[in-house]
């Protein structure tokens, strides 16, 4: 068997309103080759779809939406690089605060000094 790291993506609707918000769900498959991993995330994403109404009684719609990326992993161990995104800003600074401040926040809820 093999590992991969699959992007699926989600689609939340909120009724009467336009706006509309994507999740993107990195998950862990285990799978003998890339078809069937990829199939596998195929059926995670459609078993997750969802419908409710929210404390504002409005319709609440969680769509799959598809499987963007699936990544083979060549092995599993301590340290490994599972998914590296580039952010690129014209505010580097903002963006650099921005995690110290999570790193913080971070620390201070796992109870770490350091």
């Amino acid at each position: 068997m093999n590992w991969y790291i699959s992007k699926i993506v989600f689609g939340i609707s909120v009724e009467n309103k336009n706006a509309r918000q994507f999740d993107e769900q990195l998950r862990l498959i285990n799978a003998e080759n890339e078809e069937e991993a990829l199939l596998k995330a195929r059926m995670i994403g459609l078993a997750e779809e969802d419908s409710f109404m929210n404390d504002d009684n409005k319709r609440i719609k969680w769509e799959f939406i598809n499987v963007a990326e699936l990544i083979p992993l060549k092995k599993l161990e301590d340290g490994i690089e599972l998914y590296s995104r580039i952010h690129e800003t014209d505010e580097a600074k903002l963006y650099v605060n921005f995690i110290h401040q999570k790193a913080i926040s971070l620390r201070l809820n796992s109870g770490s000094l350091f």
